[in-house]
């Protein structure tokens, strides 16, 4: 893997650029010589400075004679310091390292290179977390893009350590969905629902994704990079290439989710450090119960869909071991340990 890949792909945001969004952040005007004067470069800078945040990171502006430039959209941008305000202790504990990027090609593949350093140092140091404003390849499960618009949704990644290999951490997306409703329903956002293997759905629309990526050697400790992409706001012109229902937080709370996207962050965070650093030690038995409540497909027909073959029938569930169970149309009922489940239109 190319470590120097982040670096080659991902747009710079400038100090000046980013001393720019930290004062329009509030969605009010600031005339240009007020951000002139606060950034430290001229006025015609200024411009030339919004126009490439237009070009790289598909920021929207209104600028209006006399009164200056304001986002059209207000911005909440990540903070260290405030998500570790929000933070439990012993959550606090388990995060060794807290990175924030403007931009970045993805959380995960930002971490996965980390993996490929091979050192002590990542086997030894669980708990690195990645977030990002903006990512330039975002991807979901099956390479998928993953739509990435600056300083509007959760793009959150995890690396840990699992002493006992890639077998120990059989079901844990199923966990980490789990986790994930928690902490919504801690925030009082109510009926989500899970899609197997690793969706989170709102009245058969996807919510949020859950991507897990393993690497290690046979029959010893393994990396996982676990991320998740949550739809906080996603304006709907940057959402014309997706090709599934989708929906966003501004759609089911009356506040705008885009001003706790710091509490958010530290939310799920709370509940998720404690599920990867427990996993190893209570499996998804822990976890499988309330997944099982939560699941979203069961007794629905759907697709199936694993490499080119396609398996139509009606949702069972899934087993002890966190496979899907699919009854056919003659009803006999199969299990399945991977693919991708679309539901069929009535």
């Amino acid at each position: 893997m190319n470590k120097n890949r982040t670096e080659q792909n991902t747009p710079p945001v400038s100090s000046s650029q980013k001393k720019i969004l930290v004062i329009l952040a509030d969605g009010q005007f600031h005339s240009g010589t007020e951000l002139a004067e606060k950034v430290g470069v001229s006025r015609s800078a200024i411009c030339k400075q919004l126009n490439n945040l237009v070009e790289q990171l598909g920021l929207e502006f209104n600028a209006i004679s006399g009164k200056g430039y304001c986002l059209k959209h207000p911005l909440q941008l990540l903070s260290e310091t405030e998500i570790n305000s929000y933070l439990k202790p012993k959550v606090r504990c388990l995060i060794k390292q807290l990175e924030i990027h403007h931009s970045i090609n993805s959380t995960n593949s930002y971490l996965s290179d980390k993996t490929q350093l091979n050192t002590t140092e990542i086997t030894n140091n669980n708990g690195i977390v990645c977030l990002a404003e903006y990512q330039t390849a975002g991807r979901g499960r099956r390479g998928r893009d993953w739509v990435s618009p600056f300083g509007s949704n959760i793009y959150l990644s995890i690396l840990w350590n699992f002493q006992n290999g890639a077998a120990s951490i059989n079901g844990l997306s199923l966990a980490i969905g789990v986790a994930v409703i928690r902490a919504l329903n801690d925030l009082g956002i109510d009926n989500i629902g899970l899609k197997w293997p690793n969706d989170i759905y709102w009245q058969g629309k996807k919510l949020a994704g859950i991507l897990i990526e393993v690497s290690g050697e046979i029959g010893g400790s393994c990396n996982a990079v676990i991320g998740l992409g949550l739809n906080v706001y996603l304006p709907k012109e940057k959402a014309k290439s997706i090709t599934q229902d989708w929906v966003d937080l501004s759609q089911l709370i009356t506040e705008n989710p885009a001003t706790i996207r710091n509490k958010l962050t530290a939310t799920l965070l709370n509940y998720l450090m404690p599920t990867i650093a427990n996993f190893e030690k209570d499996t998804l038995d822990s976890y499988l119960n309330e997944w099982q409540y939560l699941d979203c497909m069961k007794g629905k027909e759907v697709n199936l869909f694993v490499g080119k073959q396609v398996f139509t029938g009606v949702v069972k569930g899934i087993d002890k071991n966190g496979l899907l169970l699919l009854a056919n149309d003659q009803g006999e009922l199969k299990t399945f340990a991977s693919g991708e489940v679309s539901f069929r239109q009535s």
